[in-house]
């Protein structure tokens, strides 16, 4: 039996149809009123908890084999966030402890890419980067090296742990609309797009899920693999998007990065006050223009992680959002 948390969230549900369609049982840590939408149809068991109370972890390792640990909060706000801290840390933490008195045979943890410590351009981000839990970048940074530590030190003390990071997700399922999700949608649906240079590695959610299924099978105990796909420039992967949706006639607006950096400062601002969704922020702005030059080396000889082409996946992935657009239109 697996059990998934976070399986509501992108990787979370396509990593659970993956796992159905293989035959295996799943069991869902879910919290009490989460949207299980996500996961229609799928012949799964749904336990209803919460990574931040031990006492409803006891009863959902149970009879658990494997723990695919995702659940989490992904922020691009810079600075502190405590909730954010809470979930990330305490929660994976909390569920290191419940794995280990249920003797489970198998812990594999999503970290990120930004679990690493920053590097200059010129050098290849890879696993012998350290993990940088002192990180003042963002919370979110913070977090996921924090817990990713745990998880190392878990392994040491005889956990059967492995840590898999991927870098940034984008793909089909994406159900509660990531940033990239989104953006990708807005490119799709108008001619006008404003856009800001820089560029960043993209992997596929499935490929993501096939490493992690990997990992379990193949991955070392209290080792890391990147998951990465491919490097490329902002306004290219917009260019890959009109040219799949046969807009021709399409432009976009270049913003300066300091006047995008100014004018997110303000953002943020808004942000906090009105509790709504961050898209546009300084963190954002800066991801985009640190080095991006990832190996997935490691991943490839190790556990024979192969991620297809990023042209694949935005096309797969604009076919998933018109599908969603025409199913809401005939349901109304």
């Amino acid at each position: 039996m697996n059990l998934v948390t976070g399986a509501t969230g992108h990787i979370g549900n396509v990593l659970v149809k993956e796992l159905v369609n293989r035959g295996e049982k799943v069991r869902v840590l879910v919290l009490p009123d989460e949207d299980l939408s996500p996961l229609d149809g799928l012949d799964i068991e749904v336990f209803k908890g919460n990574v931040l109370e031990k006492e409803s972890l006891i009863s959902a390792f149970n009879g658990i084999e494997t723990v695919f640990h995702l659940a989490g909060i992904i922020s691009i706000m810079p600075g502190k966030d405590d909730f954010v801290h809470d979930v990330n840390v305490n929660g994976t933490v909390n569920m290191l402890e419940a794995a280990q008195k249920a003797k489970v045979k198998r812990f594999i943890h999503t970290s990120s890419i930004h679990a690493f410590k920053r590097v200059p351009h010129g050098i290849v981000v890879d696993e012998n980067v350290p993990i940088d839990p002192a990180s003042a970048i963002a919370a979110y940074d913070q977090s996921k090296a924090e817990a990713t530590v745990a998880v190392l030190n878990a392994a040491k003390n005889g956990l059967s742990a492995v840590v898999v990071c991927p870098t940034g997700v984008i793909g089909a399922y994406d159900f509660k609309s990531s940033e990239m999700g989104t953006l990708i949608k807005e490119w799709m649906d108008h001619k006008v797009n404003f856009l800001i240079e820089g560029n960043y590695d993209f992997v596929d959610v499935r490929d993501v899920v096939q490493g992690m299924i990997l990992a379990r099978q193949k991955g070392k105990v209290g080792q890391i693999y990147i998951l990465s796909g491919q490097l490329i420039r902002v306004v290219d992967l917009w260019r890959l998007v009109k040219e799949l949706v046969s807009i021709k006639s399409s432009f976009f607006i270049n913003i300066p990065v300091r006047f995008a950096s100014f004018v997110a400062k303000f953002t943020q601002i808004y942000y906090r006050i009105s509790r709504s969704k961050p898209r546009f922020t300084t963190y954002s702005i800066e991801t985009l223009h640190t080095n991006a030059v990832i190996s997935n080396f490691k991943a490839r000889s190790v556990l024979g992680y192969q991620p297809r082409s990023l042209r694949e996946s935005i096309k797969d992935t604009v076919v998933w959002w018109k599908q969603q657009l025409k199913s809401k239109t005939t349901t109304k």
